[in-house]
């Protein structure tokens, strides 16, 4: 799971970008028709003039006895299923982002939710391909904090029409319902599967089992699926290279803005005081007896759970509403939730740091693409008071530019490091030239003179690169934010281009030349000097365009420069950035005041913002 900072979680919401929503249900096309192992289904045509299958029950519904169970797989189903409207969302807080309407609040969705949308080139009947003919098969995994988000938001119309792959959007159970590992659980569970907590986890693999099983039918190959997703749906691809359970369902994998440091077993549940985290599974059950009044305040919980059988605790767990579940990570508001998620359980997951796995060539090892945008954070600092307000409550302004723009390079260099230059170097060195990186530019959104910079406020941020990929830029309300007639032409020749490469990755395991061979060369992370290229950066002709790039970084480094950046001269500012390393979990707490010589030492970690030199030292 990618850190967060500790914003309202209503602001960090934009994790995962809607790409469609579908206002009415769709004609059934009788040329859809298809009748894979699963049960006959009849989809529809697309804006994209692709074939679109949505809403088809992967596993059974985990609801009753099987909440909190490993997925089971799901009976054929009778007749033909008109597969016309996305499936139910898992359970989550409303947001824009969930398909809510504006103002919606409460939960959304419910427990009977592991479908998945599938898009595939048109093809009548008897012209499904078979055989050598099938088309590649690319399973898109969504972001969204492993807490928000639906395949439905996703529109994989345009890059299955035009690229000739079949794509897959899935659903998985999120927040508290997809990971939460208790020793009550665990005591009746049936295997170590079960006993991991790692449900959602589960539920990404099962999904891939469905694509196995099924995929043939609507034209796609089994053998050749590539997985991919962007933030928490990177690091849930993450979770399947590392997977022993994932081996030979996919083979390649894109990790786009993923995160790469995975929580512990023991974090995820114990108390805090025992070395848990703060949302862990101990905490969460002790705030919902506090919730509903069993027990006055968190001690008091915590005597009653000590004091109760591990039945009377499931019992208690499984008696508990969405909302009651949800309701325990909140904090009195609603939105994001912050908990662990894919956490290190032995099983599912090895206990071990994802890095050091990678090192050891301990994972299903395919080809694999990594790469992040050059400005991931500026997305969520634009929602920081501290770093920025808002004019007319419309236009987002730094209140101090100079830190902002250090404070956006530090963070999106560490994350970089964190998240590309250190996992494709070590698996360059296991797997040989089948690693690729990139790094994502574009930074034209629209401007308003004296009134707003969209590119020095968000550029080339987090979630971003989305349309891109899939070439769909309905974002419904937000649309004109980011996209208009100024940028039309330079979006669109870079999202072709970005369709072509992942396609053509898909294709061979190489984005190379895009599909048409007629791109830029993007070429294999190269470790035989510093200036070996390593990675593509994708941008738009004014932008530089497609090219190599060859500086890494690592965080020793991003802390040296930013300790040294001209832009800022006051000790405050530094270690501020410094700060926001650490609450990001990229730079240890005892490594910030430490740093600079123990310049940061002066300014309390806690009792930020600093207003004023903290006593005995100056600036």
């Amino acid at each position: 799971m990618v850190p967060a900072p500790r914003l309202a979680p209503a602001l960090v919401l934009l994790l995962a970008l809607p790409l469609a929503a579908r206002a009415q249900v769709p004609t059934p096309d009788p040329s859809s028709r298809r009748d894979p192992p699963a049960g006959e289904v009849v989809g529809f045509t697309g804006a994209y003039d692709s074939h679109v299958w949505l809403g088809l029950p992967y596993a059974a519904p985990p609801v009753g006895a099987l909440r909190w169970r490993a997925p089971q797989p799901a009976p054929r189903w009778e007749g033909v299923r008109e597969a016309l409207v996305t499936g139910e969302p898992c359970p989550q807080y409303a947001s824009v982002y969930a398909g809510s309407p504006r103002g919606t609040r409460g939960v959304i969705g419910g427990e009977d939710c592991l479908s998945l949308d599938v898009w595939a080139p048109r093809f009548d009947p008897g012209a499904v391909p078979k055989g050598g003919e099938r088309r590649p098969v690319m399973v898109w995994i969504h972001g969204g904090g492993d807490s928000i988000g639906r395949s439905g938001f996703y529109d994989g119309g345009h890059l299955a029409a035009a690229e000739g792959v079949v794509v897959v959007a899935i659903q998985y159970r999120l927040g508290p319902l997809g990971w939460l590992r208790h020793a009550a659980l665990r005591a009746a569970a049936a295997t170590d599967e079960e006993r991991s907590g790692n449900f959602g986890t589960l539920d990404t693999i099962r999904a891939l089992e469905w694509v196995r099983d099924n995929i043939a039918a609507f034209g796609g190959d089994p053998g050749n699926v590539t997985v991919f997703g962007e933030s928490a749906g990177g690091t849930n691809v993450l979770a399947l290279l590392l997977s022993p359970r994932a081996a030979g369902l996919f083979q390649r994998a894109i990790l786009e803005s993923a995160g790469m440091d995975l929580p512990t077993a023991a974090a995820a549940e114990r108390f805090r005081e025992d070395g848990g985290h703060p949302h862990s599974a101990g905490e969460a059950l002790a705030q919902m007896m506090v919730d509903d009044r069993s027990a006055p305040d968190r001690a008091a919980a915590g005597s009653r759970i000590a004091a109760m059988q591990p039945a009377e605790i499931e019992a208690y767990l499984r008696s508990r509403s969405p909302s009651a579940l949800l309701a325990a990570y909140t904090e009195g508001d609603q939105g994001m939730l912050f908990l662990p998620t894919v956490f290190r359980d032995g099983s599912v997951i090895p206990d071990a740091e994802p890095l050091d796995l990678l090192a050891r060539g301990q994972y299903n090892q395919v080809p694999t693409l990594l790469g992040t945008n050059r400005e991931e954070n500026k997305l969520f600092m634009a929602f920081d008071p501290d770093l920025a307000y808002w004019r007319l409550g419309l236009f987002p302004q730094p209140l101090d530019p100079p830190r902002y723009a250090v404070q956006a390079q530090a963070m999106s260099n560490a994350w970089k490091a964190r998240a590309v230059d250190e996992p494709a170097a070590r698996m360059r060195r296991v797997q040989g030239a089948t690693v690729y990186a990139y790094r994502w530019d574009w930074d034209e959104e629209p401007s308003l003179p004296f009134l707003y910079d969209g590119a020095a406020m968000i550029g080339a941020s987090h979630g971003l690169e989305v349309p891109f990929v899939f070439g769909h830029w309905d974002l419904g309300p937000e649309t004109s934010k980011l996209f208009n007639w100024l940028n039309r032409s330079g979006r669109e020749a870079l999202s072709a281009q970005m369709m072509s490469y992942w396609a053509s990755f898909a294709y061979t395991g190489s984005p190379g030349r895009g599909r048409g061979g007629d791109l830029p060369e993007w070429r294999a992370w190269d470790d035989a000097s510093a200036d070996a290229p390593k990675y593509a950066v994708l941008d738009t002709p004014d932008g530089g365009g497609v090219r190599m790039g060859s500086e890494t970084w690592t965080l020793e480094r991003v802390v040296a420069e930013a300790l040294a950046d001209p832009r800022l001269a006051d000790a405050r500012d530094r270690c501020a950035v410094l700060r926001s390393l650490a609450l990001w979990d990229y730079l240890p707490r005892g490594a910030y005041a430490s740093a600079g010589d123990g310049l940061c030492a002066r300014y309390a970690f806690d009792a930020y913002p600093w207003h004023e030199v903290a006593a005995g030292g100056g600036e």
